[in-house]
């Protein structure tokens, strides 16, 4: 764990002071950027563990230009990713990043800025359209050559807010959609990320490469999606913030879809200011996507409001403890968590038990599979036209060496064999999946104790990467949240031997402002993160 239970417990205590603090210092930044000292494995990089906020200023004061730090970024990309530590976790840069950040370095001359994003370098998965030079391909093989018609409304969203998409990351192939024997981090046109803190350890989720790129400072922030997991687990797993948004907060068009009822991209970040910047970004009611409907009057452009260090104070905060006990120094850490919490003025609930936890993973699954083969094939036709989930089994079939070498199609086989959604069992699967997340699960555990979110682990410290056995997931807390369609944020909370392990705040929809406040609160309480030493192999000892 990165500091003792005293210290943890007075810098909980001076939360509420820091309230007083300079604006800079409230946005949990230093005035002037100081990289971290040099780390094991790892050669000395200007822009390591830099914000947002930081670039910004530099390039308003001049010490940056856009070009500049996106060549600086494409170069640690080349020195660490794809040499040095070999992270492996960007899959393909854009040769076009340049030339676009130039054009917005002139535009800012000209016009000035056009927003906190404007030349700041992103990274974003492999699964979100871009038309453009680069590939969307899922990780996969059988559409390693496909490029798309046109962005997807996430990749429009960053353009519009001048931010420069300077590559794509690696993932879980088809978002760990493609087999029950999987390897997270691990695609045919990929090959394996791995995690920057201990390089023999997995990133976890499907959003391996962004979780793995950001946390190693390839970019500023970066995109994920989640269906059930896969931001928050590879954001826990890699020392990051990760905001799982209400599905609907953030469109889904252009994405390579699981879920239509589970399915969000969502930002990846390592401070919540970053992460919170991000989602104002990416939100935006988009007619491609019906689900986006509501967020007109529940989304917002720039979250940095809810960004106050005494959020906690007042604060009815539930502990989920039925989500605890599949590792004790997690448990240790989350009551560290705790006890910071409420030292900053939280009123904690303890236990506050989600009383349908487990109940509805069979539907779930379910709803999946059905889901996956309809939302697939339409993406499809759309973006791959000719492919089908049904060609995609076979691309496989005729490339096993190369697609299947460690693990095999499974879950496209099952849901190859799924009827349409009008199916009875689909309407059954999906109406109990709701009733059991949201009406008597996540609702009715903040309406009995009055709760402004819940807490609970969000996972272990990441296991030894397996490409014979697949992964070893020990626990976790996702699917509550994954299943109702409701937001969840992961906050760095403490280290297990040099391994990230990260907290979960979750409530109902539409809740991701008083989640970002509590959040920040928590991180500006604590200070956790620390940047990756890309470290060999766990010190154990």
């Amino acid at each position: 764990m990165t500091i003792d239970r005293r210290e943890f417990m007075r810098r909980g205590a001076l939360a509420g002071a820091a309230a007083l603090a300079p604006a800079h210092l409230l946005r949990g930044e230093q005035a002037v950027h100081t990289p971290p000292p040099s780390r094991a494995g790892a050669a000395p990089f200007e822009l390591d563990e830099i914000t947002i906020a930081q670039l910004s200023d530099g390039m308003a004061s001049g010490r940056y230009t856009a070009r500049a730090l996106t060549e600086m970024y494409l170069r640690r990309i080349d020195e660490m990713d794809r040499s040095g530590a070999k992270v492996n976790s960007v899959i393909e840069t854009n040769p076009d990043a340049p030339a676009i950040a130039e054009a917005l370095d002139r535009e800012r001359r000209e016009k000035g800025a056009r927003g906190p994003l404007h030349g700041i370098p992103v990274l974003i998965k492999d699964n979100i359209a871009t038309a453009d030079q680069m590939r969307t391909s899922a990780g996969s093989l059988a559409l390693a050559e496909v490029t798309a018609p046109r962005d997807s409304h996430v990749a429009r969203r960053l353009r519009e807010a001048g931010a420069v998409i300077i590559g794509k990351t690696n993932l879980s192939e088809w978002a760990n959609f493609r087999s029950t024997h999987s390897v997270s981090g691990w695609s045919g046109r990929g090959g394996q990320t791995r995690n920057p803190y201990v390089l023999d350890r997995n990133p976890c989720g499907s959003s391996s490469g962004t979780g793995a790129s950001i946390s190693a400072n390839f970019a500023a922030v970066g995109v994920g999606t989640e269906t059930d997991g896969s931001v928050v687990c590879p954001s826990s797993a890699n020392g990051l913030v990760g905001i799982k948004p209400t599905v609907g907060l953030v469109s889904r068009s252009g994405i390579i879809p699981i879920s239509h009822t589970q399915d969000t991209a969502g930002p990846m970040a390592r401070t919540v200011t970053d992460a919170a910047l991000l989602l104002g970004a990416l939100t935006g009611v988009d007619v491609d996507d019906a689900a986006t409907a509501p967020s007109r009057s529940h989304g917002r452009a720039d979250y940095r409001e809810f960004l106050a260090a005494d959020g906690l104070r007042g604060a009815r905060i539930g502990v989920s403890r039925n989500y605890f006990g599949f590792n004790d120094r997690v448990d240790a850490i989350m009551n560290e968590a705790i006890a910071a919490m409420k030292s900053a003025g939280a009123v904690i609930i303890d236990p506050a038990n989600l009383a349908t936890k487990g109940k509805f993973d069979d539907a779930e699954f379910d709803v999946l599979l059905f889901e996956f083969k309809a939302d697939l094939n339409a993406y499809l036709a759309k973006f791959a036209p000719g492919k089908t989930l049904a060609s995609l089994i076979e691309f496989n079939n005729h490339n096993r060496d190369r697609e299947m070498p460690y693990f095999a199609q499974e879950l496209f086989e099952s849901a190859q064999k799924k009827g349409p959604l009008t199916d009875p069992k689909y309407k059954a699967a999906l109406a109990k999946c709701h009733l059991l997340s949201r009406t008597q699960g996540i609702d009715a555990l903040l309406a009995k104790h009055r709760l402004d979110a819940f807490v609970t682990p969000t996972g272990g410290p990441a296991w030894t990467t397996d490409l014979l056995n697949g992964d070893h997931f020990t626990g976790g807390s996702s699917t509550p949240a994954a299943v109702a369609g409701y937001p969840s944020v992961t906050v760095p909370a403490g280290f297990i031997h040099g391994l990230p392990v990260g907290i979960s705040f979750t409530s109902d929809a539409w809740s991701e402002g008083r989640l970002i406040r509590l959040a920040y609160a928590f991180e500006q309480a604590t200070k956790v993160r620390r940047a990756p030493e890309f470290l060999a192999t766990a010190a154990l000892t």
